[in-house]
């Protein structure tokens, strides 16, 4: 059986600024997880522009298996009658980056936003930030107001899932979602994987889509991927393997209801990618509210040592890369995807995937 590939989350030229050069000379990695950043969702992507990348990413010693994301074009989520023509665009963007040597397409169906927190930089004891999520601070909230929080905290960084293309008619966008319940969405949801999984079985490509990141309902949007019940309901919507999952331990993990080990244990064939990440819960809070830790298990709430020895156990051999990280050491940046604090969780992974293994 092949080994797990480790990869690190890049976002490309002139979007990222963390060097190809620094990436590959952390220990244990192979690959990056990238992605055509100023494509929007809907939009086909050329054998020209998915080959490009690729070129730059082998230059730098390399590999670019894991693309992470082709975004949804929110007609599709809707089940609106346009969503055909951004469907056939989404099957022929896989065969293009099957033609690159694509293997794996990370994905979500979340309604209009990608993920939510109230805080990016929040600070902790030890000198260091990160992103937080408080529910009542977030409820009362307008997605408009959370989004300029974002932009001023950010100062002009670019934040996937709230691209400004996609927030200029946000509120709009809700709108179209009211009256739709989860079950409506996992309805669309089923007919997209009709038209795609068959296509991506045949270019070779697995499909993994991301759990709703927070795993609870907010601003009123449907959710159908936030606990091991809903996992079986979206896989038996199409029992291809290639209709799969990628593991966030951080987005299950959220909802404290969620035994991860036992998900893996359950899906390990149907997972193919994992996002390995801690977060701690705050004690005074009970409802859910939570910062996102260091990668080991003494900095967090999350078992990450049991989550490992599951994977190790089920013979996990995809792609795994470290999720979000705090920002140490001084460094700015996009909230989240520092180099310094994601680098320290892959010698975490390595080390701990070393010693159990052994």
């Amino acid at each position: 059986m092949s080994e797990m590939k480790i990869c690190f989350r890049w976002y490309g030229e002139g979007q990222d600024t963390i060097p190809l050069a620094y990436i590959r000379q952390i220990p244990g990695v192979s690959g990056v997880v990238t992605s055509l950043l100023w494509k929007a969702a809907g939009d086909l992507w050329t054998v020209e522009e998915c080959s490009n990348m690729r070129d730059i990413v082998n230059a730098a010693g390399l590999s670019m298996e894991v693309i992470e994301s082709v975004n949804i074009h929110e007609d599709i989520k809707l089940g609106l009658s346009s969503r055909d023509k951004y469907i056939e665009n989404y099957i022929i963007t896989l065969e293009n980056l099957s033609k690159v040597g694509v293997k794996v397409i990370c994905y979500n169906f979340m309604p209009v936003l990608d993920w939510a927190r109230s805080d990016l930089f929040y600070g902790l004891p030890d000198g260091s930030n990160t992103m937080f999520f408080d529910r009542q601070a977030v409820s009362t909230m307008t997605p408009r107001q959370l989004a300029d929080k974002y932009a001023r905290d950010c100062g002009g960084i670019a934040l996937p899932g709230w691209e400004p293309e996609r927030l200029q008619h946000i509120e709009r966008t809700i709108e179209q979602y009211a009256g739709m319940n989860d079950d409506m969405l996992l309805s669309n949801a089923k007919y997209f994987l009709d038209a795609v999984i068959p296509a991506a079985k045949r270019v070779g490509i697995s499909m993994a889509i991301h759990p709703d990141d927070p795993p609870f309902h907010i601003f009123g949007l449907p959710r159908i991927l936030n606990s091991t019940e809903s996992i079986r309901k979206f896989f038996a919507l199409n029992t291809e393997k290639e209709n799969g999952l990628t593991l966030c331990t951080g987005s299950l993990g959220a909802d404290q209801g969620n035994d991860i080990p036992g998900i893996i244990r359950e899906f390990a064939d149907r997972i193919h990618f994992v996002h390995l990440r801690n977060l701690k819960f705050v004690d005074d809070n009970p409802n859910g509210n939570f910062y996102e830790s260091a990668h080991p298990t003494s900095c967090g709430s999350l078992p990450i040592r049991d989550i490992a020895s599951a994977l190790i156990d089920t013979g996990f051999s995809g792609y795994l890369r470290p999720d979000h990280g705090r920002m140490i050491w001084d460094e700015k940046g996009r909230p989240g995807y520092g180099l310094y604090d994601r680098a320290l969780g892959i010698a975490y992974i390595v080390g701990l995937f070393e010693g159990l293994s052994k």
